[in-house]
């Protein structure tokens, strides 16, 4: 299912001046995205502020995005928390949504399980979910991490067919190296990890800052397609620094930021993640304008 699918993006959620959803502006980011190469989304993960969505604002997102995009279209839904039954029950309901492709499921925050708790926290809801689920490996926000001997005994369940890793390049060498032979995608979710992911065998890249750089990232992973490396490598090199740019203050506020100078949405954060002030703002043109 993840053939050819190389760059997703994990979409920002748009909020209005009563800090509800905006579905205008989530539209003109959709719209935005598709036009700029984005072939798949991630909906309501951390750089949709999954952690200040209710329950039912990420169904009814979800069912949104689900039903705008094409077909074609590669829809993500994270249904992850640190709470295994009800991990289980959003995977189940997120799996009813028509045309929701795979459910995204995190490393269990907060109470830092064994490597055995999380096989087993992974197996369950892969167990009661209808579609099939991607991994989400990110020690840097959760605090545990799963192990490459993990990754490869969850690449062996029937409905786990993919990682979003976001740790070293060694370790997704590692990964894919172990499950070439598997129906197992390993993506990067680390922007500037992108050329080194996808030459070592990845299946690409799961994105935030193809927000403002899709065509760019398109034009890498076309490059690649055709084996012209040295353009390849000028984009990534180009990439790179604008990619850390993008996380000099909290996710995803740099990015809403940049969003609201194009006017697609509203320059609004839910707390406790604040949006840019006039300051950051500058700060994070002077990073960009750098590079």
């Amino acid at each position: 299912m993840y053939d050819n699918t190389q760059l997703i993006t994990a979409i920002i959620t748009p909020f209005d001046d009563e800090n509800n959803v905006d579905y205008l502006a989530l539209t003109k980011v959709i719209d935005y995205l598709l036009d700029t190469g984005s072939q798949g989304f991630v909906v309501a993960g951390t750089t949709g502020e999954s952690p200040t969505l209710t329950h039912n604002e990420k169904l009814e997102l979800t069912k949104y995005i689900a039903n705008y995009v094409p077909k074609n279209i590669l829809i993500i839904a994270n249904a992850g928390t640190n709470n295994t039954l009800e991990s289980i029950k959003n995977a189940q309901e997120l799996s009813d949504i028509e045309n929701v492709d795979a459910i995204l499921a995190v490393t269990p925050y907060y109470n830092k399980p064994s490597q055995r708790g999380m096989i087993a926290h992974f197996e369950a809801i892969a167990n009661a979910s209808s579609k099939p689920v991607m991994l989400y490996n990110i020690p840097g926000r959760s605090a545990v991490g799963l192990t490459v001997e993990s990754v490869i005994t969850l690449a062996q369940h029937p409905n786990i067919n993919a990682i979003k890793e976001t740790t070293s390049a060694e370790f997704m060498a590692a990964e894919i190296e172990a499950t070439q032979d598997l129906d197992f995608a390993v993506y990067t979710g680390e922007d500037a990890q992108t050329l080194t992911a996808f030459v070592q065998g990845g299946a690409g890249t799961i994105s935030v800052a193809s927000h403002l750089y899709g065509a760019e990232m398109t034009a890498l992973f076309t490059a690649l397609a055709v084996g012209n490396w040295q353009e390849a490598g000028e984009l990534q090199r180009y990439l790179t620094p604008k990619m850390n740019a993008l996380f000099a203050f909290p996710s995803p506020a740099p990015v809403k930021a940049k969003l609201s100078d194009k006017g697609l949405i509203n320059n609004k954060t839910r707390l406790p993640i604040l949006p840019l002030n006039i300051e950051e703002k500058n700060e994070l043109n002077k990073l960009l304008e750098e590079f």
